[in-house]
C-alpha cells in the first residue's frame, strides 16, 4: 500500500465512535482518504512505506472544523461599522458594497478570510455572496474546500445591476462548479424580506433541478418578523414552508425567532440550521433556541457570519460563545455540553452541507481533512477531558497544521501556497479607499 502522509504518537480525537479519542494513536492517508485509524504505535512497516511522516507528540489530531455560514470577502469590512441595529448595519453595508464590492475585492477578502480560518483551524466553509467565482479562485489558490452559493436578492447587485437576470447568474454558476472535488456550488437567497417570493420559488427550483442546497437568512430579527408577517400575514419560516421551500437540502442561517409550530415544520421537513451566535449577539438580533432544536432531531451547524459583524473567523472561539451563551440564558450549565458543541463544528456542519459521507470526523474512508493543535501552551494543561479544552480552552492560534483532502495546506503555521504579506498588501490598498468613504460617512451618516 502507498501510504502519502503517516501521522502518528498523537492524541487523536474520533468523536461519535466508541472510543472518544486514541492516545497515543496513528493515522493513514492514502490518495486523500483516511485509510487506518488505531490506537498504540504504527509498525515499522508502516512508517517505511510512508512518503511523509507527521510526529503528532504534543497535538491533538481532530476533524478539521466546518464553517457553516459566512460571507468571506468582507473580512475588508471588518470593524468599518459597529454597534447598529442590524437593519441600520445593512443600510450602511449595502452603501459599501455598491460602491467598492467587485471581482478584484471579493478575490483578495476571501483570500484574507481562508487564511484567517486555515489558521484558525477551518477545513471547510459555507459562503454567501457576489463575484462567487472569484471566492472558489481563493479556494482553489488556498486549497481549502467550500460550498460557495451565487447570492440572489431583489435590488440591483455589484455582480448583477439587473435583478431580473440574478437566477440566470445563479445558474451559470452552479454549471460552472457542478462535479469539482473541493467547490460545491449553491445558491443563496438573501431573505424573505429582501427577496420576492417568484425569487425564493425559482432559487429553490433550480437547487432541485441540479441537486444542491439552497440557503437563507431567516427569522434574524424581531424586525423581520414583524416586516413579513404585515406583507404576507406569516412569520418567515411558515411563510417559506407555504412556499414549499423547506426540505432536507435548505439551510436556514440564524432561525432566531422561532415558535413550537415552526419548529415542529423544521423537523417535519428536515430543513437545517446554521447558528452564529457571536454575529447575533454582537448585533443584538437575538438568540436561537438551538438546545430546543437539537433536542428535537434538527441539524445544527455552527457559524461566524462574516467578519463585518463577528468579527473574527475563528471557530474555537464561537464554540466557546455558543456554549457558554445557552447555558447562561438558560440558566442551566448542563445545556449545550462540548461534546455536542464541538459537533455543531464538524459532523454537524458536514451534515448541513451535505458532506456527511466525505467529512466531519475521522474514521476511514473519509477524505483527510484534519487538524493538528498544539498542545503545549499553559492555557492546555493538564487534560482530563480533550472535548472540554477545545470548546472551553483552545484558540485558533493554537492549531499548528491543517490538512485539506490529504494536502497539507499548513504546515508549522506557515500558509503552502502564497504569500500572506502579499494578500495582506493589497487588501491595504482596498481598504485605503473605504478610509476615505469611513470619514464621509461618520461626518454625515446616511
Amino acid at each position: 500500500m502507498d501510504i502519502d502522509i503517516l501521522i502518528y504518537k498523537g492524541l487523536i480525537l474520533t468523536p461519535n465512535s466508541h472510543t472518544p479519542y486514541l492516545n497515543p494513536g496513528y493515522l493513514v492517508i492514502t490518495e486523500g482518504k483516511i485509510v487506518d485509524l488505531a490506537a498504540g504505535d504504527p509498525p515499522e512497516s508502516l512508517l517505511r512505506q510512508a512518503k511523509m511522516t507527521i510526529d503528532a507528540r504534543d497535538k491533538l489530531v481532530m476533524p478539521g472544523l466546518i464553517n457553516a455560514h459566512t460571507h468571506a470577502a468582507m473580512s475588508i469590512f471588518r470593524g468599518i461599522v459597529d454597534d447598529l441595529p442590524l437593519d441600520n448595519w445593512l443600510k450602511c453595508i449595502f452603501s459599501l458594497e455598491k460602491e467598492f464590492v467587485d471581482e478584484e475585492f471579493v478575490y483578495w477578502g476571501s483570500l484574507l478570510s481562508g487564511i484567517e480560518m486555515i489558521m484558525s483551524g477551518t477545513t471547510c466553509f459555507a459562503d454567501g455572496y457576489f463575484y462567487e467565482d472569484s471566492v472558489a479562485r481563493a479556494c482553489l489558490k488556498l486549497g481549502i474546500r467550500a460550498v460557495l452559493s451565487q447570492g440572489v436578492i431583489d435590488f440591483p447587485t455589484p455582480d448583477v445591476p439587473e435583478p431580473s437576470e440574478n437566477l440566470k447568474v445563479a445558474e451559470n454558476f452552479l454549471k460552472a462548479w457542478m462535479g469539482h472535488s473541493l467547490i460545491s456550488p449553491a445558491i443563496f437567497a438573501h431573505a424573505p424580506y429582501s427577496c420576492s417570493s417568484k425569487t425564493i420559488k425559482g432559487a429553490k427550483a433550480l437547487t432541485r433541478d441540479y441537486k444542491t442546497l439552497f440557503f437563507i437568512h431567516a427569522a434574524e430579527t424581531r424586525w423581520e418578523v414583524e416586516k413579513v408577517k404585515r406583507e404576507y400575514g406569516e412569520t418567515p419560516i411558515s411563510y417559506l414552508y407555504k412556499l414549499n421551500t423547506l426540505d432536507e437540502d435548505t439551510v436556514l442561517v440564524h432561525v432566531n425567532w422561532i415558535s413550537r409550530d415552526e419548529i415542529e415544520i423544521l423537523k417535519d421537513t428536515g430543513a437545517k440550521v446554521v447558528h452564529n451566535p457571536e454575529s447575533n449577539m454582537k448585533l443584538g438580533s437575538g438568540l436561537s433556541p438551538v438546545p430546543d432544536l437539537l433536542k428535537e432531531g434538527i441539524i445544527v451547524g455552527l457559524g461566524t457570519d462574516s467578519c463585518a459583524s463577528n468579527n473574527n473567523l475563528d471557530l474555537f472561539q464561537e464554540m466557546d460563545s455558543c456554549a457558554k451563551v445557552h447555558k447562561g440564558f438558560r440558566k442551566d450549565p448542563t445545556v449545550m455540553p462540548a461534546e455536542e458543541v464541538l459537533s455543531m463544528s464538524t459532523c454537524y456542519g458536514a451534515k448541513v452541507l451535505g458532506l456527511e459521507e466525505r467529512i466531519g470526523c475521522l474514521e476511514k474512508g473519509k477524505d483527510a481533512d484534519i487538524t493538528l493543535v498544539d498542545l503545549n501552551h499553559t492555557h492546555l494543561f493538564p487534560i482530563y477531558n480533550p472535548y472540554s479544552h477545545i470548546v472551553y480552552a483552545m484558540k485558533g492560534t493554537d492549531v499548528n497544521t491543517v490538512i485539506v483532502e490529504g494536502k497539507i495546506i499548513m504546515e508549522n503555521r506557515k500558509i503552502t501556497s502564497l504569500s500572506i504579506q502579499d494578500v495582506i498588501e493589497n487588501v491595504i490598498l482596498l481598504s485605503k479607499k473605504i478610509r476615505k468613504w469611513r470619514r464621509e460617512w461618520d461626518s454625515n451618516p446616511r
